[in-house]
């Protein structure tokens, strides 16, 4: 579904991502994991389409996208869930959900809402109130909402469980695995690398702009590197 060939991106004169390859197939939850300030979130903004790339070529569902603008990319079906939830403060629960469609003109928006309300009935509880009026959990929830209502192929996910409590933490990894069941595929960003790759199907591990390590999940969570550096085990 995704293809990744080589790709570098800058702030400025600073390379970021340094040639960095990787694929997501259909149906998979694939995590990429690593330190602060390995690159994984400009990895996610440049899949989007709101961090250039210098060179190098992204490839979705078969076609090559990154040279299309980001609104381009969900017509095409990926969509993303940024880091810090970005809500829309002002708006209420359920507008900003509906800005989740904006590229749709279908009959299933609606029902679409409804499904989101299903799988965070909090969300039903909440639909009036403002969006900034959320705790952390509930704006998470509703991030990842607002980019379900794109109908998305691929659902780009940054940082989802960040300063969650560990109960909210199940809840949306939950979420993500119920996602997976539904058909939608998962590139899953991650500082919690243990939850991650505990239902990540495959993963890759990052560092300083460049995939480092990848496999099975559950092979890189028995990896004593990776355990060493990333899980907090000896």
């Amino acid at each position: 579904m995704l293809e990744v060939s080589n790709l570098h991106s800058a702030y400025g004169r600073i390379e970021v991502l340094k040639g960095v390859s990787l694929e997501v197939r259909a149906g998979e939850i694939v995590a990429l994991i690593g330190s602060n300030g390995a690159g994984k979130t400009t990895l996610l903004r440049a899949l989007s389409g709101v961090q250039p790339v210098t060179q190098g070529e992204i490839r979705f569902r078969g076609e090559r996208v990154d040279r299309l603008p980001p609104y381009r990319r969900v017509e095409r079906g990926m969509t993303q869930s940024p880091e810090g939830r970005q809500v829309f403060g002002p708006l209420s629960v359920t507008d900003n959900l509906r800005l989740g469609a904006y590229m749709r003109r279908d009959k299933e928006i609606e029902n679409d809402r409804e499904r989101i309300f299903e799988m965070f009935p909090v969300l039903r509880e909440k639909k009036l109130q403002a969006a900034s009026g959320l705790s952390g959990g509930q704006q998470q929830m509703l991030a990842i909402g607002r980019a379900l209502m794109g109908k998305p192929r691929l659902l780009l996910l940054d940082e989802p469980s960040l300063g969650l409590s560990p109960i909210l933490v199940d809840q949306i990894l939950a979420a993500i695995v119920s996602l997976k069941a539904g058909g939608i595929t998962v590139l899953l960003v991650e500082q919690n690398a243990s939850a991650a790759l505990e239902i990540a199907d495959r993963g890759y591990v990052m560092e300083t702009g460049r995939i480092v390590s990848s496999g099975d999940g559950s092979a890189l969570l028995s990896d004593p590197k990776v355990k060493a550096a990333y899980l907090g085990a000896d």
